[in-house]
């Protein structure tokens, strides 16, 4: 289903798929603590962690599982955020997204612009009926992102989630794909 990978464009992006080149920039999105504030995942330590994590990326990828792009302005090839299609279920024509963008570039509509891309891959290439985002509800910045691109909230879950010695809470949020 991604062979060959589909690199997406945009005006100013362009969406590729992430390769060891991306080691320093993977590590620094799984390991800094801001950019972690929201996952709740166990950051990467070491560099060895972070080309695991590419591996493991490119593995789902070749197993049709999942997909991830590395979102990169078009002028040059550095990874600044990545953006994904996770926990597909093809037989319901439905698939998770998630994505994080280095905070520096945070602000400046990348992701707005990333994810009208990836969703419109979703909806016209890989034929998804709807589209979930299980989202932190403190990450407000993710919350309204999601909501200006036309998702609605469907569930919230109260500390449905353990991580890190406590109970988190969980909103889902899911978009249909345009008639």
């Amino acid at each position: 289903m991604f062979t060959p990978f589909p690199v997406l464009t945009t005006a100013r992006l362009r969406l590729r798929n992430v390769d060891q080149s991306d080691v320093h920039e993977i590590f620094f999105l799984r390991s800094d603590p801001e950019m972690m504030r929201y996952l709740d995942k166990t950051p990467v330590k070491t560099l060895m962690e972070a080309t695991q994590h590419i591996q493991k990326l490119n593995n789902l990828e070749k197993a049709n599982e999942a997909i991830t792009w590395a979102i990169t302005w078009k002028e040059h090839e550095q990874l600044i955020g990545t953006i994904c299609f996770w926990n597909i279920h093809p037989e319901h024509y439905r698939a998770e997204i998630g994505y994080a963008l280095h905070s520096a570039e945070q602000g400046k509509g990348i992701m707005q612009e990333a994810l009208r891309a990836v969703l419109d891959y979703g909806f016209k290439v890989m034929h998804l009926h709807s589209v979930e985002a299980n989202v932190n509800p403190d990450n407000l910045a993710s919350v309204k992102l999601l909501e200006r691109n036309g998702f609605h909230r469907e569930a919230y879950f109260r500390e449905n989630y353990f991580y890190d010695g406590r109970f988190l809470d969980s909103a889902i949020y899911s978009i249909l794909a345009p008639v």
